[in-house]
């Protein structure tokens, strides 16, 4: 089942073996255990059952971005019918789930399907070289914690490690926060021991963590504070879909669960619609919305009243009206105003105001990181894929057999990732009918480059530079259209001019094949 071969030595953008490390082939290997690489292990064993996988995952657990986080009322801002994936229902009342739940799920769909079996936990993925001549991936982790180097090789790469850096948060300096006595923590690095009941606590951030930390916290801190440069737009929703639950009740579990996440996609698309074309209208309605929440004495126009219009960046969600109400009954505030410095007793503002706290939370974002910033090479030199155009918002131009899952930024994450599963299936299956070792997206140079993300959230503009683009029209351009993308994906065809497929000039490097082999009989 295993070959041999050294990693202590790299050629510069590949991987140079020397002698003796295991070596382990599959026909497609997996980055990332996550909502996102259980979802594409349980599409390619259904619909491509002969490919042997492996699934390679950096931390010791399945779960991703719901294993990380630990915050205090982490929560979906997506309904589970949508965020859900396909092939399994949403079978809770809450459509609007806290995190544990949706860990859950994500780990009982891998223990239901068997794939827990082929995922290797504690593997860093580092490198990933491509050979033309050996139709394959080359990829080198790091193996647990004395990080030791083993290798696989692949046809197919499928990366499903997200689009932030799990080791490190934005976390912007401060003025003077060395001097605060308190305690600043991060929520991407939640500390169990935190103890913040009967405590004051400021929450820097507008955003969707910031939102969902502030009314959780305030049943049992003193009080909650959100402290924000400027305000975002924040709807109520029931956490409960009462619609949804009805039809589950009534019909066969899956049918309802079709019929409830249609009915989520078509209503979602057309409100995004609506908004894009009359943003002043949707402002107006939207802004008047938490008017009738908080009521005619609050400065809404302070503090819930952005400068940009609705969808330039993502809409916050709050369940039950959890943040409107807990402003009401006065256990948390907003401040719209800007951090002059910290101080011994908490953090002193421009206009003089002064915040007092116990305890500080940096809900301040994320560090977006283009594919696990893990090192690819194509036949010996160094491939920046930022560099690159995506094709149909999956694959990069000019890199042969591997594809990478990115959601959509004005609907739920698994809407697209499902999709983009389907189709890398619909393409394993086209090239093994046709005998192809290559598939690789041809860019046309009379096609122009575009930023990756319209999005004007601080995230995503910090980091632009390190995105691939996108190109002015299809199959280079990202369209955030579900029933475009399903058309496109599901029906349209795989040989559409753009990819260009081949064969390898010559077999496998010599005992590949034999491994292979082997590794399938072992199985």
């Amino acid at each position: 089942m295993v070959g041999r071969a050294d990693l202590n030595e790299h050629t510069s953008g590949g991987l140079a073996a020397r002698a003796e490390a295991p070596v382990e082939h599959h026909d497609v290997l997996i980055v990332g255990a996550g909502l996102s690489g259980i979802g594409a292990a349980y599409h390619l064993q259904t619909r491509c059952p002969d490919k042997r996988y492996v699934i390679l995952e950096g931390r010791e657990a399945i779960g991703g971005t719901w294993d990380l986080f630990r915050y205090p009322g982490i929560r979906s801002d997506s309904d589970m019918h949508t965020l859900g994936y396909a092939f399994r229902p949403w079978v809770e009342s809450k459509a609007i789930a806290d995190g544990p739940s949706i860990l859950r799920y994500v780990r009982e769909t891998a223990r239901e399907h068997g794939i827990e079996r082929h995922i290797r936990f504690r593997h860093h993925v580092k490198r990933a070289a491509w050979s033309s001549k050996e139709a394959r991936w080359t990829v080198e982790a790091e193996r647990g914690p004395g990080k030791e180097l083993v290798r696989y090789t692949c046809d197919f790469l499928l990366m499903c490690s997200g689009y932030y850096d799990y080791a490190e948060g934005h976390r912007p300096g401060f003025p003077g926060e060395e001097r605060f006595q308190g305690r600043i923590v991060h929520p991407q690095f939640w500390p169990e021991s935190l103890d913040y009941e009967n405590k004051r606590v400021v929450v820097i951030g507008s955003g969707a963590t910031a939102v969902t930390l502030v009314p959780e916290m305030a049943k049992k801190a003193a009080h909650v504070t959100m402290l924000q440069r400027s305000p975002t737009y924040v709807v109520s929703r029931p956490a409960e879909d009462r619609l949804a639950n009805a039809l589950r009740r009534c019909l066969p579990v899956k049918l309802a669960y079709a019929l409830t996440r249609w009915r989520n996609v078509l209503g979602g698309l057309f409100s995004f619609k609506m908004v894009r074309k009359w943003p002043q209208w949707a402002k107006k309605n939207l802004i008047a919305l938490v008017r009738e929440q908080l009521g005619s004495d609050y400065d809404v126009a302070t503090h819930f009243t952005p400068s940009y219009n609705p969808w330039d960046q993502r809409i916050c969600l709050v369940p039950d009206a959890d943040l409107f109400n807990a402003l009401k009954q006065g256990s948390a505030s907003v401040v719209t105003d800007h951090i002059e410095t910290f101080t011994e007793k908490g953090i002193s503002l421009r206009s003089g105001q002064q915040l007092e706290a116990d305890v500080i939370v940096t809900a301040t974002g994320l560090k977006l990181q283009l594919l696990g910033d893990i090192e690819f090479s194509i036949d010996g030199e160094r491939r920046d894929l930022s560099k690159s155009l995506t094709y149909k918002g999956m694959m990069f131009s000019d890199v042969p057999n591997l594809a990478f899952a990115f959601g959509y930024t004005n609907a739920s994450w698994t809407l697209k990732v499902d999709l983009t599963f389907e189709y890398v299936c619909r393409l394993l299956e086209h090239m093994r009918r046709h005998g192809y070792t290559h598939c690789t997206p041809r860019r046309d140079a009379s096609v122009e480059e575009e930023p990756f993300l319209d999005f004007s959230s601080g995230y995503v503009q910090r980091a632009l530079g390190l995105m691939p683009k996108q190109g002015s029209r299809r199959p280079w351009r990202l369209y955030q259209n579900y029933a475009l993308d399903l058309l496109t994906l599901r029906f349209g065809g795989v040989d559409d001019g753009t990819m260009e497929f081949s064969r390898a000039a010559r077999p496998a490097a010599a005992g590949q094949p034999q491994l292979a082999a082997r590794t399938r009989e072992a199985a």
